[in-house]
């Protein structure tokens, strides 16, 4: 039987704990969702792990799930909808991307159990935004819970610069 020699091996450890939590803080963070606005997907109390550096190294695509700063307090928690130079039309509770019809998956389940009619009122986003297309630079934004939420319908484009990171996993519950 081989003896352990531990003072070789605490440094070992060690300095992988410290580059563990310079790891951890510099490349992920940990959000507790805080309301309903993104119901089904995420719920309140839910902990995700969100990826500070996925848009470093790739674009953000739509349908991304993404947290961002909202003003100096408060980062949200939201669904990509409109990528730069997009036209977003709203009809008929079904999406339109530069005139063709996006199917969102991730809201059937909602959908069938909503009172809501329509789930997503009409609106485009000269109506809503008094631009044609989203801005370079610039990002629209929505919750899934479409009749709960406040997003870019309420208070405009993102700017890219507001983007925390990329909704990577949902740890908490283990559901």
């Amino acid at each position: 039987m081989k003896k352990v020699n531990y003072r070789r091996l605490i440094p070992v450890i060690l300095f992988v704990a410290v580059f563990g939590m310079l790891f951890r803080s510099n490349l992920f963070t940990s959000y507790v969702v805080d309301g309903k606005s993104m119901e089904p997907t995420l719920h309140d109390g839910n902990l995700l792990m969100v990826n500070k550096i996925a848009y470093d190294l790739k674009d953000v695509v739509r349908f991304d799930v993404i947290v961002f700063h909202a003003n100096t307090k408060d980062d949200y928690v939201k669904r990509v909808i409109g990528l730069p130079g997009d036209e977003i039309v709203y009809k008929q509770d079904k999406l339109y991307v530069n005139g063709e019809y996006v199917q969102e998956r991730f809201l059937h389940s909602l959908k069938v159990g909503s009172t809501h009619e329509p789930f997503t009122n009409d609106f485009t986003l000269m109506e809503i935004t008094g631009h044609k297309k989203v801005p370079e630079g610039k990002l629209f934004v929505m919750g899934d819970n479409r009749p709960d939420s406040l997003d870019s319908r309420s208070f405009g484009f993102i700017s890219i610069e507001q983007l925390v990171g990329k909704v990577d996993v949902k740890y908490w519950p283990l559901s």
